[in-house]
This record gives C-alpha cells, sequence and structure tokens, in this order.
C-alpha cells in the first residue's frame, strides 16, 4: 500500500506531506503492491496504544475471558487504538490469577494488539480507593506480584502501588527492574512521593485523581513527579477527571515529553447510557460521565482517540502534543516502541487518518490492512 498526500506525523514530531509505503504488515521503504490510499485533506498518525482502560462495548478485562479481550479489541481497533495494555482492578488474588491467565493464552489474532498488562490494583491505600473494590486492597506484596506475572506470561507492563503502604519502598526497589511502577490511589505528600522516584517508581496513575491535590504548600505527588524529569505521567482528558485548564497547565509543568494520555475507559464505552459493571461494583453511565451509586467518578466512558480529539479540540492541545502522549509516549513508557509508536520502516503498519477539519477517522490501518 502506499499512501499519498497525507500530512505525516514523522518521529521529529512534526507533519510533513510525504508518501507512506508498507508492505504486508510492516512500515517499508518501498510498497510491493499497486494499492494507492489519497489522504488528501488528512493526517497521518501512528495507530495509538492506551496502557490504561478497563473495558468498552459492554466487556470488561476482568472478565478474564478471551471472548471478552477480543471485543474489546475489535472495537479499539476500530477507533484508531492499535495496541492496547487493558487494566485490572483490585479484586482478591484467585481473581488475579484467571485474568493474567486469560491474557497469557489470548491468540490476539484479531482487533487491537494485546501488549500488556496494567496492574491497577491491589497493592494501594484504602484511603483513596476511588471506583476501586476496598475489601480486596492488599499490602504491597513483592512474591505476589512474582506469581501473578508469571501466570501472565510475563505480561504485566505496569504496577500501581501507594508508597506510603507498608512494605511499598522494599516492593519498588525490589521490582523496579521487573516492572514499571506506578505511583498510584494513594495518600503520599511529596517526600513521601519524591522517595518512591528516588527507590525506582517512575509513572504516576491518573495524575491528579485518587491522590491529594497541588497546594502551594502541600505539592503532594504531582509536585514530586513534576520534578523528577525521569517520571512520567498519565492523564485523563475526558473534560470531567481533570480541569481544561488544569490540562494546559500540565503540560507546561511536565511538557509533552513525559504525559501519557490515557482514557481509563470502562465497559460502558460504545454503549447507550444505562447500568453497568467495574469491580463488580454497579456504574452509571451518562454521557461521558461514569460513576458508582456514590457519585465517585468510576473510570470514563470515552475511548482513547475521542480523549485525543477533546485535548485538542475543546483544551487547545497542540495535535502534534496529544499525538506524542497518545502514540509515541505511552508505546515507551510499555516498553513497545521498537515496534509501535511511529511511522518509521520496520515498525508495524498500524496508522489512522483523520480529517484535518475536525480529525474524524478517515481509515484505521491495523497490521497493513485498511479495516
Amino acid at each position: 500500500m502506499k499512501i499519498i498526500n497525507a500530512k505525516v506525523y514523522t518521529e521529529a514530531g512534526i507533519f510533513e506531506e510525504r508518501e507512506v509505503c508498507t508492505d504486508k504488515e510492516w512500515i517499508s521503504e518501498t510498497s510491493t503492491d499497486d494499492v494507492v490510499l489519497d489522504g488528501t485533506g488528512c493526517y497521518l498518525i501512528p495507530g495509538l496504544t492506551d496502557v490504561h482502560f478497563h473495558g468498552c462495548v459492554g466487556k470488561d478485562f476482568c472478565d478474564g475471558s478471551h471472548e471478552s479481550i477480543e471485543a474489546m479489541a475489535v472495537y479499539e481497533a476500530s477507533q484508531g487504538i492499535t495496541t492496547i495494555v487493558p487494566a485490572t482492578m483490585t479484586l482478591g488474588r484467585d481473581m488475579l490469577k484467571r485474568i493474567c491467565e486469560a491474557a497469557a493464552s489470548y491468540p490476539n489474532d484479531k482487533g487491537a494488539i494485546l501488549c500488556g498488562i496494567n496492574m491497577e490494583g491491589p497493592f494501594i491505600s484504602l484511603a483513596r480507593k476511588g471506583a476501586q473494590n476496598g475489601d480486596y486492597v492488599h499490602s504491597p506484596d513483592i512474591e505476589m506480584f512474582r506469581e501473578l506475572n508469571a501466570a501472565s506470561g510475563n505480561l504485566v507492563r505496569l504496577l500501581a502501588i501507594a508508597p506510603e503502604e507498608p512494605g511499598a519502598m522494599e516492593c519498588i526497589e525490589a521490582l523496579k527492574d521487573e516492572v514499571v511502577l506506578s505511583v498510584a490511589h494513594t495518600t503520599a505528600d511529596y517526600e513521601t512521593a519524591a522517595e518512591a522516584f528516588q527507590k525506582g517508581a517512575s509513572h504516576v496513575t491518573h495524575l491528579y485523581n485518587a491522590m491529594s491535590g497541588l497546594s502551594h504548600r502541600a505539592p503532594g505527588v504531582v509536585g514530586a513527579a513534576a520534578d523528577d524529569e525521569h517520571v512520567e505521567a498519565e492523564l485523563i482528558c475526558v473534560g470531567i477527571h481533570v480541569h481544561p485548564a488544569t490540562v494546559r497547565q500540565t503540560f507546561k509543568m511536565f511538557g509533552d515529553d513525559r504525559i501519557i494520555l490515557i482514557s481509563d475507559s470502562m465497559e460502558a464505552t460504545g454503549m447507550p447510557d444505562g447500568e453497568y459493571a467495574l469491580g463488580g461494583q454497579k456504574v452509571i453511565k451518562k454521557g461521558n460521565l461514569a460513576t458508582l451509586a456514590d457519585g465517585t467518578i468510576a473510570g470514563s466512558a470515552t475511548n482513547l482517540m475521542d480523549c485525543l480529539r477533546i485535548a485538542v479540540l475543546k483544551m487547545h492541545i497542540p495535535l502534534k502534543s496529544a499525538v506524542k502522549c497518545a502514540a509515541v509516549n505511552s508505546a515507551k513508557s510499555v516498553g513497545i516502541y521498537d515496534q509501535y509508536g511511529s511511522i518509521t520502516p520496520g515498525k508495524k503498519a498500524n496508522l489512522v487518518l483523520l480529517k484535518e477539519e475536525d480529525l474524524s477517522t478517515v481509515k484505521v490501518i491495523l497490521k497493513g490492512k485498511a479495516i
């Protein structure tokens, strides 16, 4: 396939009009067939990677089944999210093991490519559990993580941890070379978070949410993360979890090298308003808002491509920055940038054509095939 006349997002982080060729599943220097796709009036961007979402189209990763993973993967790919790292919830050891085993044996032959697992629980703070199920909160446990990761075939790419919990710092030091450790669902102050980053944590789960706020006298996790140039931060750009002005200020604090756009979507995404579930708890969806019965925000009901559009069109984040945060940084954060995340010969041909005027999707190309 040869794609012509599109404004192509390059590894330099800018848009240039040039041809892009694919050969079977790969981006290549030349095309081996006569298929030509005219991208006039379009941007061509890499397929997005969502490193933190729970579900969509009525399915949840925690269903622990190939059927659910496949349904999620097919929907995500249709939206231009071509690589996925779905997240677990705070659940019991046996259930988490079953979820990990399902991921390990998943054939990965339809839809978005499953590239890992984001283990969001259970090593979190009960006081900042958010929409997680408090009945299953567990102290940070090195051996438990290793058991679950082994069950997943070493697919766990991100591990959430509240650094103030007993055993957390030891866990961070022991596991820092085995998994990306993410400060999450935490009551940690600036000093505790800074210590966690010094010991090896390098990621923050949905910045601002399920943690103390940024204050001039108590900068908390946000301030500690901003201060450490090695730390990256997830950001939900739905317009509900983080105010647009705060999103813009966060880009100024962190720069677009260290922000990762995520959806944190749950099973109501791509579905009509109504009642759904998250981690065994009832969730009510109204528009983009998903809440527990007590009003606690429960993930989102928006896919990552729509989050990118909201960031650009409503929050006034530059498109090149939004693409970097949703495709490049996300792939780098989970160690898959060697194959995904940029339009570079030798990488998988996962590409998305977007209309210039409204960023609507014109075509998704997955492993070299238009879907």
